[in-house]
């Protein structure tokens, strides 16, 4: 038991490292986690799905899902153009979120804190609508994102396809120890930037750049496509 120990802590070492250097890049799915962590707005509901959704795409790259996506086309296709119709459809949203604040002209610390309390009063008065909201939202970005496919279904779950099903399990289970520290550090980390974004400006470029991040990583899906 002791000699296989090191093996073990060795594949697990290797699953989270390849998950964590795979997720840490800038995407459509952290640009969405950090805002809801600075928004504060169902953060728990956000990483919690979000890391499931993980841990759904790094079982089935296990399983050897991504060899059968590979092997039709034209599901990698269809996937391929939904998720980049979502990603267009919410950098959308996010420029149109920059533009509008930006029409409203300068806000006072008084218009922050009646917004603020609306708010917080709109978010007590419909929670469960908020959350199923967030949580489809949040699922979106999972099973919608071809990027998240890549890396988890066909790199995490190539590299982990080679070992024995016992030792592809620890893999397994470093990935998904990964995302998880990852997405509730950044969903919660999130609150250490509050300072930054206490001025209504910095909420406008913030969506204005989620919104580029969108529509650059659509674009790159659509350029990525062979007919």
């Amino acid at each position: 038991m002791i000699t296989l120990f090191p093996g073990l802590l060795a594949l697990f070492l290797q699953g989270f490292g390849t998950s964590a250097g795979l997720i840490i890049a800038i995407g459509a799915q952290n640009a969405f986690v950090l805002r809801q962590g600075l928004k504060r707005e169902q953060v728990f509901t956000v990483a919690l799905v979000s890391t499931l959704g993980d841990v759904f795409l790094i079982a089935l790259g296990l399983l050897g899902v991504g060899s059968l996506l590979n092997s039709l086309p034209l599901l990698t296709l269809i996937a391929t153009l939904g998720g980049a119709l979502f990603l267009f459809i919410f950098g959308l949203r996010s420029f149109r979120a920059a533009i509008r604040g930006l029409s409203n002209g300068p806000l006072n610390e008084s218009a922050l804190v009646e917004d603020s309390t609306d708010a917080a009063a709109t978010s007590t008065a419909k929670p469960e609508r908020s959350r199923r909201a967030m949580t489809l939202t949040a699922l979106a970005f999972s099973v919608l994102n071809p990027h998240a496919y890549l890396d988890t279904v066909v790199i995490i779950g190539g590299i982990g396809a080679k070992f024995p099903l016992a030792e592809r399990f620890v893999f397994g289970i470093g990935a998904v120890c990964a995302s998880t520290v990852w997405f509730f550090g950044v969903a919660y980390g999130a609150r250490w930037l509050a300072p930054l974004f206490a001025r209504p400006i910095t909420w406008r470029i913030l969506d204005a750049v989620i919104g580029l991040i969108m529509w650059l990583i659509a674009l790159s899906l659509l350029l990525g496509i062979h007919f």
